[in-house]
């Protein structure tokens, strides 16, 4: 088992890949909130680090990414709006669709997969439909046997600038969202503890935690966004989040870069 210092360290280096994994899992399961999936990533990581027995000669990477991905299962199992029959369902159809176009050479229509299936069109309409609502590859087991430690060059190097957002991001947090993301994901303390620390309830910590992970999820989208960045999630007023930026911004600009170095600086 590692030292409490390097144990928190796997913690550190790793929270982008939590992040990372809870964008990718939901943009292909829109109907989990990603703040779920971050959260239930971020405990697994926690646990990985504690778990995590370096002489077996397993990366931490594959090993932390395993036990995210298992943890975004079973938060998907718990919340799955798909009833054992809805999920028979779309696997028949989804087969008899794969053997047609295969068959056909092209992807067949409604129609013609109803007519395969015996079943009215709307039926069909229907379990495609909710196939696209579907994530599968959670559920199956070859999804874990991914190189998932084998990191192209061109994504370590977008991991550990998402960590250097992420390193400067928590350093802007405003101080008492800063302490308790500290306490809560670094030190592991109770909520309870960290309440009675600060002198306010229980709720009031969870919801500045949630606020705090808002703030972090919008400084790594404004840096990483594909396109424009998504809507800000946190719910603080336009001009607070508006220096936390200039905050991680004059941060980033005190830490040695690479491909972050061309961005511009957030007024």
């Amino acid at each position: 088992m590692p030292t409490s210092a390097a144990r928190n360290r796997l913690i550190e280096d790793n929270l982008p890949l939590v992040g990372y994994l809870a964008s990718e899992t939901h943009a292909r399961a829109t109907h989990i909130p990603r703040e779920e999936l971050a959260s239930a990533g971020a405990l697994a990581l926690v646990m990985a680090a504690d778990a995590f027995d370096p002489t077996l000669g397993v990366p931490f990477g594959a090993y932390a990414r395993r036990r995210i991905l298992g943890a975004f299962a079973d938060e998907m199992r718990s919340m799955d709006w798909a009833s054992r029959g809805i999920r028979t369902r779309i696997k028949e159809t989804v087969a008899v669709r794969e053997t047609l176009t295969a068959g056909l050479g092209r992807t067949p229509t409604v129609s013609e997969i109803a007519i395969a299936m015996g079943v009215a069109a709307e039926t069909v309409a229907e379990a495609l439909a909710d196939a696209g609502r579907s994530l599968t590859t959670l559920d199956d087991p070859a999804a874990s046997e991914l190189p998932a430690g084998l990191l192209l060059p061109e994504e370590s190097l977008e991991l550990r600038e998402r960590r250097r957002v992420l390193e400067s991001a928590i350093v802007s947090l405003p101080e008492r969202m800063r302490r308790i993301i500290q306490a809560v994901y670094f030190d592991e303390r109770p909520v309870k503890e960290i309440a009675e620390e600060l002198g306010v309830s229980h709720s009031a910590v969870s919801q500045q935690r949630s606020e705090a992970v808002r703030l972090l999820r919008d400084a790594l989208d404004l840096y990483f966004a594909d396109a424009a960045p998504p809507a800000p999630s946190s719910r603080v007023s336009p001009s607070a989040r508006e220096a936390f930026f200039a905050r991680v911004a004059d941060e980033l600009g005190a830490r040695p870069g690479t491909v972050l170095d061309e961005v511009p600086a957030i007024a």
